[in-house]
C-alpha cells in the first residue's frame, strides 16, 4: 500500500482526538444556515418572481437555468481558490466569515422589488439571483471542503456529518413551513413586503449560524504550503482519483433519486392520491425521518463498515421504491410510511458519502503526494448540481412524453402511469446503481485503519 508521501502535503493533527459537540454542533450550524435560506428560496422563489413581481415565467426559467450554469461553473474556481487560501483562521473557515453578511444581504435584495419599471425588474432580477447563486458557492465550497480538516478520525468524521445533516435538515424544514406563515402575519394583504420580511429574518438567523459555525471549528489537517499547480493541474489530479470518481458517481445517482421524487411530488400528491394538501404531510414525514436517518447513521457506522452500510442503505431504499409502484393508490396510510422510511434511509446514507469524500481527498493525497481538499469537494459539488439539473430535466420530458396537461384534474391513464413511474421506478433504479457502484468502492474500515497505521509509522520516522 502506499502511504501518505512527505514535503508540502503534511498532515497536522492528532487523529485520536475526540470532537466536543459544541464544535460539532457549531459546524452543523453551517449546513442549517444554507438550507434556511436555499431551500425557502428553491421553493418559493418561482411564484414569487412570476405571482407576485409579475415577471414572465419563461424569463424566469432562462434565468434560473443561466445562473445555475454559472453557479455550476463557479464551484471547482471556488475550490482551486480555497485549496490555495492560507491565513491565521485557517484555509477555509475565512470564507465562511467573510461571506455570511454578503450571504444574508444577497438573500434580502432577491425578496426585494425595486421601483423599475418591468425590463428594470427583470434586469434587477438576474442580478440579484446571480448574486446570491455566487455567495452560496462563495460560503458553501469552503464549509463542505471544512469537513474534511476538521478531524482525520473516520469515526468522529462520521459523527460531525450526522450532526451536520441533523441540524441542516431541521433548518431547511423550519424555514420552508414558517416562510408563508410568517410572511402573512408581516405583510398581511401586501405579499411583497411579507416575503421580503420573512427572508430578512431567515437571513439574519443563517447569518448568526455561519458566524458560530465560524467560531466553534477548528481546522486541525493542515497543509504547510500552498500548491503552486494550475487550476486545469489540478483538475487532472483529481480526475485520476479512481474512488473519488466513484464517489462523484455516487453523489449524481443520489441527488437524481432525491431531485427526481421531490420534483414530482406535487403531481403525485395532486393527481394520484387525489389532493395538493397532501403535500406538506409528505413532506413532513420524510423530514422527520431524515431527521433521525442523519442521527443514527454514526451509531451504525461505529458497529459496521459504512461502506457495506451504505451499499444495504441503497438496496433497502431501491426494493422500497419498487414496492411503492404496485402499492394502491388508494391506501394513503402505506404511502406515508413508506415516505417516512424512505426518508430515514436516504439521509442515512448522506453522512457516509461526505465521509467517503474526505477519505477520497486523503487517498489521492496517498497516491498522487498532494492534497486537494477544495476542488475536490468543489467537484462533487459540481457534480451534484449537473444531477440536481437532469433530475428536473427527466421529469419534465417524460411529463411531455406521456401527454400531461396542466391544471386538467383528471389525467389520461398513461398520464396517470407516466407520473407513478417517475415517482417510484426512476428513484429506485438509481439506488440499485448506487448499491451496484458501491462494490468499486475499496476505501473500506480496513484500508483506512491499515492507511493510519502507516501514516503513524512516517510520522515516527520523521
Amino acid at each position: 500500500m502506499s502511504t501518505l508521501t512527505q514535503g508540502e502535503a503534511v498532515l497536522g493533527t492528532d487523529e485520536g482526538m475526540k470532537l466536543s459537540c459544541k464544535e460539532k454542533i457549531g459546524y452543523g450550524f453551517g449546513d442549517a444556515a444554507s438550507h434556511i435560506v436555499f431551500d425557502n428560496v428553491m421553493l418559493y422563489m418561482m411564484f414569487f418572481y412570476t405571482d407576485i413581481v409579475g415577471i414572465p415565467a419563461a424569463f424566469v426559467g432562462s434565468m434560473f437555468l443561466l445562473a445555475r450554469v454559472l453557479d455550476a461553473v463557479a464551484d471547482p474556481v471556488m475550490g482551486h481558490l480555497a485549496d490555495r487560501t492560507r491565513t491565521h483562521w485557517g484555509q477555509f473557515r475565512p470564507f465562511i466569515l467573510f461571506g455570511a453578511v454578503p450571504f444574508a444581504v444577497a438573500c434580502i435584495l432577491v425578496y426585494t422589488i425595486p421601483s423599475f419599471d418591468m425590463n428594470g425588474k427583470m434586469i434587477f432580477a438576474a442580478v440579484t439571483y446571480t448574486l446570491l447563486m455566487v455567495m452560496y458557492t462563495f460560503v458553501n465550497i469552503p464549509y463542505c471542503a471544512l469537513g474534511g480538516v476538521i478531524t482525520a478520525n473516520d469515526k468522529e468524521r462520521m459523527s460531525l456529518q450526522s450532526y451536520r445533516f441533523v441540524l441542516a435538515t431541521a433548518g431547511g424544514m423550519l424555514s420552508t413551513v414558517l416562510m408563508v406563515p410568517m410572511a402573512n402575519y408581516i405583510g398581511g394583504n401586501d405579499k411583497a413586503l411579507g416575503y421580503q420580511g420573512s427572508i430578512a429574518i431567515l437571513a439574519v438567523l443563517a447569518c448568526l449560524m455561519l458566524l458560530l459555525c465560524f467560531y466553534s471549528t477548528k481546522e486541525r489537517v493542515q497543509v504547510k504550503q500552498a500548491y503552486q499547480s494550475s487550476f486545469f493541474s489540478d483538475i487532472r489530479e483529481l480526475a485520476k482519483n479512481d474512488q473519488w470518481r466513484i464517489v462523484a458517481g455516487f453523489t449524481f445517482l443520489n441527488i437524481m433519486a432525491l431531485s427526481i421524487r421531490g420534483g414530482s411530488m406535487m403531481y403525485y400528491v395532486t393527481y394520484i392520491l387525489g389532493s395538493a394538501s397532501y403535500f406538506a404531510l409528505f413532506l413532513g414525514l420524510y423530514s422527520v425521518g431524515s431527521i433521525l436517518g442523519s442521527a443514527i447513521a454514526k451509531r451504525v457506522t461505529d458497529k459496521i463498515c459504512k461502506v457495506r452500510v451504505y451499499i444495504f442503505d441503497n438496496i433497502i431504499l431501491g426494493s422500497l421504491s419498487l414496492l411503492m409502484f404496485f402499492v394502491p393508490t388508494d391506501s394513503l396510510p402505506p404511502m406515508f410510511v413508506f415516505m417516512f422510511v424512505i426518508g430515514f434511509f436516504h439521509r442515512m446514507t448522506t453522512p457516509i458519502q461526505w465521509v467517503m469524500m474526505s477519505d477520497t481527498v486523503e487517498y489521492g493525497e496517498r497516491q498522487g503526494g498532494r492534497r486537494i481538499t477544495g476542488i475536490s469537494f468543489a467537484g462533487i459539488l459540481f457534480v451534484l448540481k449537473v444531477g440536481f439539473a437532469c433530475g428536473g430535466a427527466l421529469i419534465g420530458w417524460i411529463l411531455s412524453a406521456v401527454n400531461y396537461h396542466a391544471g386538467v384534474p383528471i389525467q389520461s391513464g398513461d398520464t396517470v402511469t407516466g407520473i407513478i413511474f417517475i415517482f417510484t421506478i426512476l428513484p429506485a433504479i438509481a439506488y440499485f446503481l448506487c448499491a451496484l457502484l458501491g462494490r468499486s468502492y475499496k476505501l473500506n474500515r480496513a484500508y483506512l485503519e491499515q492507511a493510519a497505521v502507516d501514516n503513524a509509522q512516517i510520522v515516527e520516522q520523521h
